[in-house]
């Protein structure tokens, strides 16, 4: 499938709960031959906050949606503004470092491992080699599922003894991805709750250190977050956000919920560009994020 056809298969549980209700509203609506009546702003508000759009996105849908009449269309209504709202993130950092230095971060279980797989695929498929480094030096699973991913997308991977420095492997990884030629470092850190203080700590070790080996390192910081776990996403990133440098989004697991609207709440609360969504299981299914596309997908999902 082509990534708008993956993006619409793995938005339409959220589609299913946000567009067909929004047509229904519309519906309702031209029947009374009216604008938006306060009961119907009232359901819509209700439609927004069930599909995670956020409080500060959906208070702008509705400021927009109160100044339509009976003849406008509140689906599209609905959909430019979304749209202008994921807009408002702006692009990726640009770096000419070699090699870029991207550092992978996020709690336990958002698919933080097998991002760092996926996106190391992607890199070889438009040219570029990486070096994976497994910086998380206490979970051994997580270590040997991340080599597993190295061989399978032919990248080079470092690793350290159990219980070694995190932020010395990491040195060690950017050394040999200069000696080899390489053009991106991946590191894999430790999955981490954002309200431990010593773990974020261990962050900002890495990230001093990194800075150190290359200039400018950490050229890109990605915070993985779980589509299914909604508004409390927005905290862990906010998080993650005073003590990581995070530059960019990665939200996973969107196949999996009826709560996609999340993209949009990061975008308008947040600022943070979404860089990638993953929707599915496959190699493939982590797929670069575009504001258009992602808002096409979700008005006129697969079913």
């Amino acid at each position: 499938m082509s990534v708008l056809e993956r993006l619409r298969a793995g938005l339409r549980r959220t589609a299913a709960q946000l567009v067909d209700r929004i047509d229904g509203l519309d519906a309702g609506r031209r029947a009374d031959g009216g604008g938006p009546a306060v009961d119907t702003l009232d359901d819509l508000e209700g439609i927004l906050l069930e599909a995670d759009i956020g409080v500060a996105a959906t208070a702008r849908l509705l400021e927009v949606a109160r100044g339509q009449t009976a003849a406008s269309d509140l689906r599209t209504v609905v959909k430019t503004e979304l749209l202008r709202l994921l807009e408002l993130s702006g692009p990726a950092p640009a770096s000419d470092a070699h090699p870029r230095v991207v550092l992978v971060v996020g709690v336990n279980g958002t698919g933080k491992t097998t991002t760092v797989g996926r996106l190391a695929r992607l890199l070889a498929l438009s040219g570029e080699r990486a070096v994976i480094c497994a910086a998380d030096t206490f979970r051994a699973a997580a270590v040997e599922q991340l080599e597993v991913w190295a061989r399978r997308v032919d990248a080079d991977f470092v690793r350290a003894r159990p219980g070694s420095d995190p932020a010395a492997v990491v040195f060690d990884a950017i050394t040999a991805g200069k000696a080899r030629g390489r053009d991106v470092v991946l590191v894999d850190t430790a999955g981490r709750l954002h309200t431990r203080a010593n773990l974020m700590d261990e962050l900002d070790k890495i990230r001093r250190v990194a800075g150190r080996a290359v200039a400018g390192a950490p050229h890109e910081t990605l915070l993985v977050l779980d589509a299914t776990v909604g508004q409390n996403g927005l905290a862990q990133a906010r998080a993650f956000l005073e003590v990581a440098g995070v530059t960019g989004i990665v939200l996973t697991k969107l196949d999996g919920t009826a709560k996609g609207g999340i993209a949009v709440a990061i975008s308008a609360e947040l600022g943070v560009p979404i860089r990638y969504v993953g929707v599915g299981e496959q190699l493939d299914d982590l797929v670069p994020f575009s504001p258009a596309e992602y808002v096409d997908a979700l008005f006129e999902p697969v079913w």
